[in-house]
């Protein structure tokens, strides 16, 4: 029983150095290639941290780019707001002075020197009549009964296509 002893005792001796090298025999070569994947991998993170540096860079960018536009939106804004502020004070001044030249063209004419309003479509004592609006030589002929050609006699130089409003003309006597 001796030689059994032995042999078996010598072969499990030897099983078990065998085991342990070849543990450390995997071990080693799973060390190394969790080593190249760790190398694999610091490369892959050293590409990714530059392109997460470019998209940092990027974003402040759009950032600042956002807010000059934000900024240059409001200027634009109040120039427009004050343009047309301007417009609107113009329009209202106008307004105003087209109030008084209507109110104006709704008084009688002034007599030149006297002062006082004279009436239009009227015959003073001298024979002299006040232009009317819409007057024509032919109807100022036909309300005084006379020919138009001495009307124009009557006033030489007179242009019957230039006629204004108080405007004298002598009339001539029947």
């Amino acid at each position: 029983m001796d030689t059994l002893s032995r042999d078996s005792s010598s072969s499990s001796s030897s099983i078990v150095p065998m085991a342990g090298l070849f543990a450390a025999v995997l071990a080693l070569i799973l060390a190394i290639v969790a080593l190249v994947k760790l190398s694999t991998l610091q490369k892959t993170v050293a590409v990714h941290e530059e392109k997460v540096a470019k998209i940092e860079t990027i974003e402040n960018e759009v950032r600042s780019a956002a807010a000059k536009s934000d900024t240059d939106i409001k200027n634009l804004r109040d120039g427009v707001q004050n343009a047309l502020n301007q417009l609107g004070t113009e329009l209202g001044a106008i307004r105003a002075q087209v109030t008084k030249l209507e109110e104006a063209a709704k008084k009688p004419a002034v007599a030149a020197g006297k002062g006082g309003p004279v009436a239009t479509g009227t015959v003073d004592a001298n024979g002299n009549y006040t232009v009317a609006s819409g007057d024509t030589l032919a109807k100022i002929a036909r309300k005084f009964a006379v020919r138009v050609d001495a009307i124009e006699a009557e006033n030489p130089g007179l242009d019957p296509a230039k006629l204004r409003v108080g405007q004298k003309i002598k009339i001539p006597r029947k």
